[in-house]
């Protein structure tokens, strides 16, 4: 009896001395490896993903859908996240916040960057949802045009649609067509 309740002793000790496990959210990197983020693309689609029209909810714009490069996507699915970045996200613009002078010129100051809870993307199909506080769920589905997408980057992106799809915001689907900028 006196040997199991040192072992559980030692057990207990050793586990008070474990630093606790970061939270999500907070800027500490999330170690925690999940299923629910993969991609299988076998071409660099990164860039912004601009609207060719404007989409309004509630308010707020859809500014851009952003997909970064294929180690972004490695680190996020092996669990190495933080609270600001994600391989894919999605942005809106406060209509009625103040404008600010920003390093691509003139901006809307409120923004709203939607961090995934679930992506799927391939080489022709992009799938999103994530969680906004203040718009509510939101969730993206659209179809890669590969074509499009490498001319649009030979020619440095242009006003050609190449990810067409549905943004569903807070349980209202607008159907969206997106022309890819590179960014700076």
């Amino acid at each position: 009896m006196r040997k199991i309740i040192l072992a559980s002793a030692a057990v207990l000790a050793l586990t008070a001395c474990q630093p606790p496990a970061p939270r999500e959210g907070e800027g500490a990197e999330d170690a925690r490896p999940t299923a629910d983020f993969r991609h299988a693309m076998t071409a660099d689609q990164s860039g912004y993903y601009l609207p060719t029209a404007e989409v309004r909810i509630d308010g707020w714009t859809f500014d851009h859908l952003f997909m970064g490069q294929a180690t972004d996507f490695q680190a996020w699915e092996q669990g190495r996240r933080s609270g600001v970045f994600a391989p894919l996200m999605i942005e809106f613009e406060d209509r009625d916040s103040p404008m600010v002078q920003t390093e691509l010129g003139q901006s809307r100051s409120g923004r709203d960057r939607i961090l995934p809870t679930r992506y799927q993307v391939t080489d022709a199909r992009v799938e999103f949802e994530g969680r906004s506080e203040t718009l509510g769920p939101v969730r993206f589905e659209g179809v890669l045009d590969a074509g499009r997408l490498a001319e649009s980057k030979r020619n440095l992106g242009d006003e050609t649609p190449v990810l067409t799809g549905t943004l569903t915001v807070a349980g209202r689907a607008n159907p969206v067509r997106l022309r890819w900028w590179a960014g700076d």
